[in-house]
């Protein structure tokens, strides 16, 4: 049968009426940066094809990832590695039932985002 009062019913709330949480942010940041990483993937698989090919080839290919771009995207890529590292290990706290509270769940959601910055400095530092 017909709804006939759909057009009264209430909308349920959307973006614009929820405040942002930190967890929510992370959730989607970990979403993204699993993306991310398939396409600096896809990049490193043809630098290497590149390689094996000709050293034409693997020149273009060098000069794009060896630019200023190619190292923000290796850098930010390196950056989301640890990211989605963390962020995994902290799902598998969660799994276990363990830090679900509020205030714990805040705090491994700044676990992450912080352990992530402090971790690819420290790789940049070694690899550098």
């Amino acid at each position: 049968m017909a709804d006939v009062n759909r057009g009264n019913r209430p909308l349920s709330p959307h973006l614009t009426i929820y405040r942002p949480q930190l967890t929510s942010i992370t959730s989607i940041l970990t979403r993204i940066t699993g993306n991310a990483l398939i396409v600096a993937s896809l990049l490193m698989v043809w630098w290497l094809l590149a390689a094996a090919t000709s050293e034409a080839a693997f020149a273009v290919a060098d000069g794009v990832v060896t630019s200023l771009l190619g190292d923000l995207v290796m850098t930010l890529s390196l950056w989301g590695l640890w990211y989605h590292t963390l962020a995994g290990v902290r799902h598998l706290i969660w799994d276990n039932g363990v830090g679900l509270e509020i205030e714990t769940a805040e705090k491994l959601g700044w676990a992450v985002v912080i352990g992530s910055v402090v971790l690819s400095v420290l790789t940049l530092i070694i690899i550098i």
